[in-house]
């Protein structure tokens, strides 16, 4: 006679899910809900995934903050918005952000620039890039600079 297999509980789920993608908590707690867990239940797998160091808020913030920097070429407040919108803690974002500098946000958003190749030489080409870098996320003192040095690279 074989024995009914029992169904995984709200822990072994949320591990698995947490081996194929990284997720904040707030995220990983509205998946398991999802998918027909009871408050109690996440609860328990949240506290436990987080005593066992699978699931960490800020280590989740600091590893999106940086793939988005690198792969996506985001700003500091669009990533910042991303976060929070994803259940993490304002203190949890500002120090995610915190390791960022002006001078490396400037470096980054010329690089954009100069790899879109538009030209930048009259005040509507400028205007455009601004608007490309806002939409990036990117403060304007920030945009701002980055267009000057982008434009200085190309004349020099």
């Amino acid at each position: 006679m074989a024995v009914p297999e029992r169904a995984p509980d709200a822990f072994e789920v949320a591990l698995a899910a947490l081996r194929r993608k990284e997720r904040a908590t707030t995220e990983l707690a509205a998946w398991l809900e999802k998918r027909g867990f009871g408050a109690g239940e996440v609860e328990a797998a949240i506290a436990r995934l987080t005593e066992v160091g699978e699931l960490d808020d800020e280590r989740f913030a600091r590893r999106y903050a940086e793939d988005k920097r690198e792969l996506c070429g985001w700003g500091a407040k669009r990533i910042g918005q991303a976060l929070r919108s994803r259940g993490i803690d304002t203190a949890v974002v500002e120090a995610a952000l915190e390791v960022d500098s002006h001078g490396a946000q400037v470096g980054r958003a010329s690089e954009l620039l100069a790899r879109r190749g538009q030209p930048l030489g009259g005040e509507l080409e400028r205007s455009r890039a601004f608007g490309f870098l806002a939409r990036r996320g990117y403060p304007h003192e920030v945009a701002y600079e980055a267009i000057r040095l982008a434009d200085q690279r190309k004349q020099g």
